[in-house]
């Protein structure tokens, strides 16, 4: 009797570990969780997600605009052998080409300081294996916006010449005070497109699209037309070419879509 029910404890004591040790039932989700969503089970075990219904279909709308506004990038550079000697140059210069974006209508609020760098300038010495200070450097640079681009270029060409050869142009783009009447006719494109789109994959395919389930906007922007480029103007250059070519071309503005529909 004793033997029978060690057998018997035995034999429990594998079943149980047999039952520890079994995979559980596959759940596959797709999309959100089943919080995020109320999800019901199948009868294989295999949870699907209700988000992973219906027709989705995406749409893209484009359309162009002339830009209205230049965002011009410039500045001024100096080096010398101490920080004071560097900084006052740097600091007349710099008033000098505030002082011509006054002079051209450029209120103070459309001028931002977008960088001030003082920094060593330095160089490797082989006999003393190590880096020596030849100097600093200080650079003050301003971004501004210029609402009449016909003045753009002129307005470079009379800040280079007021900060000489410390003037640095670091780049110049391009973009529109109001998007928005831009933005409306890419959205009314993009969802004229995603409808189009949803249409025909129903006649293709033979389903019937229902009510709309979902829409949502994605990223909307208006990619700048920009030119990046350094320049340096010698106050003793007479034949600078003035005033500089200014071409503003057009912008690109762009809106995507994503709708879902109920499948009948």
């Amino acid at each position: 009797m004793r033997n029978f029910i060690l057998s018997c404890g035995l034999l429990l004591l594998i079943s149980l570990s047999l039952a520890g040790c079994a995979p559980a039932p596959a759940v596959i989700y797709q999309g959100a969780t089943p919080l995020q969503t109320g999800i019901a089970a199948s009868s294989g075990g295999i949870i699907v997600s209700q988000q992973s219904l219906g027709l989705w279909v995406d749409g893209l709308g484009k359309t162009t605009g002339t830009p209205d506004v230049v965002l011009l990038t410039l500045g001024v550079e100096s080096q010398a052998k101490t920080v004071a000697e560097a900084q006052k140059p740097a600091a007349d210069a710099m008033n000098s080409v505030i002082q011509v974006l006054k002079s051209n209508g450029i209120p103070d609020k459309d001028v931002q300081t977008s960088q001030f760098n003082i920094q060593q300038v330095t160089r490797w010495d082989d006999k003393q294996s190590t880096y020596i200070v030849d100097g600093y450097k200080v650079t003050n640079t301003v971004t501004c916006k210029i609402r009449d681009i016909a003045k753009a270029g002129p307005i470079i060409d009379a800040a280079a010449a007021a900060g000489g050869d410390l003037t640095r142009v670091n780049g110049i783009g391009f973009t529109v005070e109001d998007p928005t009447p831009y933005y409306k006719i890419a959205r009314e494109k993009a969802v004229q497109y995603a409808m189009e789109k949803a249409k025909q994959i129903s006649q293709v395919s033979g389903v019937r699209p229902g009510k709309v389930l979902y829409i949502s906007e994605g990223a909307n922007y208006a990619p700048v037309v920009r030119e990046n480029y350094a320049m340096k103007f010698s106050a003793m250059d007479a034949a600078a070419p003035a005033p500089t070519p200014i071409s503003a071309g057009e912008l690109e503005f762009q809106v995507t879509v994503q709708i879902v529909y109920e499948i009948n």
